[in-house]
This record gives structure tokens, C-alpha cells and sequence, in this order.
């Protein structure tokens, strides 16, 4: 048996461009609004490929669904050799067009953060699945981003909205003498 020879999905961009916009709707419809924040590397260590002392100037609004809609997935809390561990991790949809108009680079990238209001929380990006539909009418229409939750370890958030630059003054250790 054969595909419909009537649907091209390979050729034709209205069905394309339906396909897409009905995405970008359904995520205004049932998304969230959250912020988007891109790393500032500061002193890059090359050997450990880690930096210390990362920054977070920027905060972007955009509009992002959630994928697991039961809650945060992830291993939860639960006791290691370190102590209380709570590893919470959440997906998020974003359409690709929308990201494109943002014009910051070509994907997102692991090691931003998102900071989802409701939760009043910072999540860190592991992996952004680029190919998370595989190209339905013949292209890709959204990215999958794996975030955790975040670990505050003394980087630095001036993007000037109070409720994410709070974090850092909540979780920064400060010692007075």
C-alpha cells in the first residue's frame, strides 16, 4: 500500500507553515511564560571545561509548554554520600520559529537556565533534543529541552527582574564579620 499522493510532505510549504503556527498557538494556549537566560562564561577553565565564575545578565520572555505534565520527574530527593539530594528535572517545548526570532544562536544551549515562574525556580538545560518529532510534514517544528533543577554555586544573576536576582541573594553564602 502507498502514501497519498494527494499530501506532499516534502514539497509543499502551506501545510508546513499550518502545521507550525497550530504549534506555536497551542503552546500560547497551554504554555507558560518563562525566561530564558543565557550564560555569560567569565573565566572559562579549559582543562575541566567548567566555569566558576558564570554570569547571568539577560532574561528573555518566551513562551514554553511543559511536556511531562504529571509533575518533575527526575531520581526526586533521596540521601547520597554528599547528604539530602533533590534532583528534580522538567521538559520543556519550544517552537523553533519562535526561538529563531529571538535571534541568540542557533539552539538553546545546555548550561543556560530557565527560570519558571510558578515555581519560582531555575532550571539548567542538560540537552536539547532537537529531533524530539521526527520531521512531521517533512520538517521540525520544536525543540525538547531536559532541564534540572538548578544548583546555585555562587554565579552571578543581575538580569533585573527582582524575582530571579533574589535567588542569588537567598542562595549566596555571605559571611559578616
Amino acid at each position: 500500500m502507498a502514501t497519498s499522493t494527494y499530501f506532499s510532505k516534502f514539497d509543499h510549504l502551506n501545510e508546513q507553515n499550518l502545521l507550525e503556527n497550530i504549534i506555536i498557538e497551542s503552546i500560547r494556549i497551554y504554555g507558560h511564560d518563562v525566561f530564558y537566560l543565557p550564560r555569560t562564561m567569565a573565566n572559562l577553565d579549559e582543562l575541566l571545561g567548567e566555569d566558576s565564575l558564570s554570569k547571568f545578565d539577560d532574561a528573555y520572555p518566551i513562551e514554553m509548554d511543559i511536556k511531562n505534565v504529571d509533575g518533575f520527574e527526575g531520581e526526586g530527593a533521596f540521601i547520597s554520600r554528599f547528604g539530602l539530594e533533590v534532583r528534580q528535572q522538567i521538559t520543556f517545548s519550544l517552537a523553533r520559529s519562535v526561538w529563531a526570532s529571538m535571534g541568540l544562536s542557533d539552539v538553546p544551549k545546555e548550561g543556560d537556565l530557565i527560570y519558571f515562574p510558578l515555581t519560582k525556580k531555575l532550571f539548567e538545560i542538560q540537552f536539547v533534543v532537537s529531533e524530539a518529532v521526527f520531521y512531521q510534514a517533512g520538517t521540525l517544528q520544536t525543540y525538547d529541552i531536559q532541564c534540572e533543577l538548578f544548583e546555585y554555586s555562587d554565579e552571578d544573576l543581575d538580569t533585573g527582574i527582582n524575582a530571579i536576582d533574589a535567588i542569588e541573594e537567598s542562595e549566596a553564602y555571605v559571611q559578616t564579620f
